[in-house]
């Protein structure tokens, strides 16, 4: 069997330690000896963009953020769904993820970072929220779902407090999209009783075959940014 070559090791703010390695033209980051992304496995990803643009049809300008930038598939997806005047902001915490798109991998995914749409925030997602809204959808392919893997700091994101931030910045009708490797029931009434018309999605994590990863698309039906 042919080796992993290191290709880089990065620490995550306030969490553990990322590791890219390269198995001819596979790319693997993993954290704490566990797979947190490989480039062969992002067909949940990818659907976790197409879904929620779907369900923004009609709007030719939208403002998206995409929280994680990992191997580009999810942001790729997005550039690919949404209309030439929409203006997409991935935000990564972790500046060698940047990187490492840009100079090992990033072909994979159609080199997103070089789409005049893309915009790139180094930092946490949740600033990202605040900083640069309203949105009309927010798509959260960060760590491995709402059970926080790579950082604890993650959590925040899920719970109440971040859902009801992202909600205050979305725009009426905005969508919140969220990846998980995991279902969770907790997380999905946690959407619901944020007063988000939610919708929770299982698919393959290749499509084709692979294990099932869960899609929740939270929607904000009301003006009100917070219930």
């Amino acid at each position: 069997m042919i080796p992993w070559e290191f290709l880089g090791e990065a620490k995550v703010p306030g969490g553990g330690t990322l590791r890219l390695t390269k198995r001819n033209d596979e790319f693997s980051i993993r954290t704490d000896g566990y797979e947190l992304m490989n480039s062969r496995a992002h067909g949940s990803e990818e659907v976790l963009a197409v879904e929620a643009l779907k369900r923004l049809a009609g709007r030719s300008d939208c403002r998206i953020l995409v929280g994680g930038l990992g191997m580009g598939f999810t942001l790729r997806a997005t550039l690919d769904h949404a209309g030439e005047n929409a203006a997409v902001t991935v935000a990564e915490l972790v500046p060698e993820v940047v990187e490492w798109n840009r100079h090992h991998y990033g072909h994979l995914a159609g080199h997103p970072l070089k789409d005049e749409r893309t915009s790139v925030f180094v930092g946490d997602v949740g600033e990202a929220i605040k900083k640069e809204a309203p949105w009309d959808a927010i798509l959260l392919d960060v760590d491995n779902g709402p059970d926080g893997l790579t950082r604890s700091g993650n959590d925040s994101l899920y719970s109440k407090t971040g859902i009801l931030s992202a909600k205050q910045n979305l725009r009426p009708g905005g969508i919140l999209g969220v990846w998980s490797a995991h279902a969770d029931p907790m997380f999905t009434k946690r959407l619901s009783h944020c007063g988000l018309a939610v919708e929770e999605v299982h698919v393959k994590a290749r499509l084709k075959r692979g294990g099932m990863h869960t899609l929740w698309f939270a929607v904000k039906t009301t003006i009100e940014g917070i219930s």
